[in-house]
């Protein structure tokens, strides 16, 4: 299923748009709407259609064209426990069946790792093996992809203010930081991989966080941050514009908001790994309980707050 919203946004969302100044990217339909001097969002010149896919979890497909970009494409969903009253079970194996991917992937150019973690990297060495894309990550990211067989001329390492350019795209890469929670303020698996390429993860606690990044996919016009997680580097991201932002919940307290006030005022956030990923990717996601928050700091913010279901997508 196919979700556009092509043409329908403005009020709130162009009004934000405004308050950035020009913005690339979407563009009203009807720009009578707009006050003088305001932004508008229209599909305008210069504006090809973007579908965004989601997959679950922080896996995305953006489509424009012939050009496919992929964000931590994890499509083999095995227990974890991660969301569960009893807790994750870090002696849970690392499964990737090709069988579920194929379902799914037929194509990428990219291939983006935000981070190390199991709900991320498992598949992406088969996915990168069967579409001969590039894939960006860091120093950690590739050496656990290496100890996963991933082939190694595919893999492109980046630490963040690389900028990437494609035929149809470019990539920007920028510094970030893995959202934090508890009384301690920890996130699972800490830790780096580097130097050499270490031995082959057979559970999930194998597979590091390993340090964050997040990137902006510039595609058909459009400019698209990825997060895949609720933090953020603020020094980073200062005053970036975007159009949309695949934002997730949970973290620190109030993270959404200040993430909102670091950027330039953005028209739409798109809610990203807010499914409880030990569910059925073929069945409708299952909150894990982080998403009113996000949907009310986007609100608050005055952006457009969409989500998008398992397996469906949206048409920008």
């Amino acid at each position: 299923m196919t979700v556009s919203r092509r043409g329908v946004l403005k009020g709130a969302t162009a009004a934000a748009v405004g308050a950035a100044g020009t913005a690339v990217g979407m563009h009203a339909a009807n720009s009578a709407t707009a006050s003088p001097g305001q932004a508008v969002l229209t599909a305008g010149s210069g504006r090809q259609p973007v579908e965004l896919t989601w997959w679950g979890n922080h896996a995305w497909q953006i489509r424009c064209g012939e050009s496919v970009v992929l964000t931590d494409p994890w499509l083999t969903r095995f227990r974890t426990g991660t969301y569960k009253p009893e807790g994750v079970d870090e002696s849970a194996r690392i499964v990737s069946k090709p069988s579920i991917v194929d379902k799914y992937v037929t194509k990428a150019d990219a291939i983006l790792v935000h981070h190390g973690h199991y709900d991320h990297l498992p598949d992406v060495p088969y996915i990168a093996r069967k579409t001969k894309a590039t894939v960006f990550g860091n120093e950690t990211h590739l050496n656990l992809l290496r100890s996963l067989r991933a082939p190694a001329d595919q893999l492109s390492q980046v630490v963040g203010g690389e900028y990437l350019p494609f035929p149809k795209f470019t990539i920007e890469v920028f510094r970030s930081l893995h959202s934090c929670g508890g009384a301690r303020h920890q996130f699972a698996f800490p830790g780096t991989r580097p130097g050499a390429v270490p031995p082959t993860p057979r559970t999930i606690a194998d597979l590091v966080e390993g340090g964050t990044l997040a990137y902006v996919i510039t595609i058909g016009g459009l400019r698209i941050l990825s997060l895949s997680t609720a933090g953020f580097d603020p020094i980073a991201l200062k005053d970036l514009e975007v159009d949309v932002v695949l934002a997730a919940p949970g973290g620190e307290p109030g993270v959404t908001d200040r993430l909102l006030a670091t950027l330039k005022p953005v028209p739409l956030v798109i809610a990203t790994h807010w499914d409880d990923f030990d569910e059925p990717l073929d069945r409708p996601a299952v909150d894990w309980g982080g998403l009113a928050k996000l949907q009310a700091s986007v609100v608050a913010a005055g952006a457009e707050f969409a989500k998008v279901e398992h397996l469906q997508s949206i048409t920008l």
